[in-house]
């Protein structure tokens, strides 16, 4: 388990670094996990249509719920891997 939160604080930083900018959608992907593996499920309520990105952010993170924090770590650290 330390060893998978020190690889996810690895990636996080790594992520920050990234050659290129990845798509909107990847960077959906990587908020969603960042959000599932640090706060666990999505809570609250949807933004309106006034905040689309909030929307956005909000819809890809409830798209994941249910996913514990191990998997999301481990996701986010394969995306990052692949992004590199």
């Amino acid at each position: 388990m330390a060893d998978l939160k020190a690889r996810f604080e690895t990636a996080v930083a790594e992520s920050k670094q990234l050659p290129e900018k990845p798509d909107n959608m990847t960077l959906l992907k990587i908020y969603a996990l960042y959000k599932q593996a640090t706060a666990g499920d999505a809570e609250g309520k949807r933004p309106g249509f006034g905040d689309m990105v909030g929307r956005a952010k909000w819809d890809a993170w409830n798209a994941i719920k249910g996913q514990s924090a191990d998997e999301a770590m481990q996701e986010y650290i394969d995306l990052i891997e692949s992004l590199k």
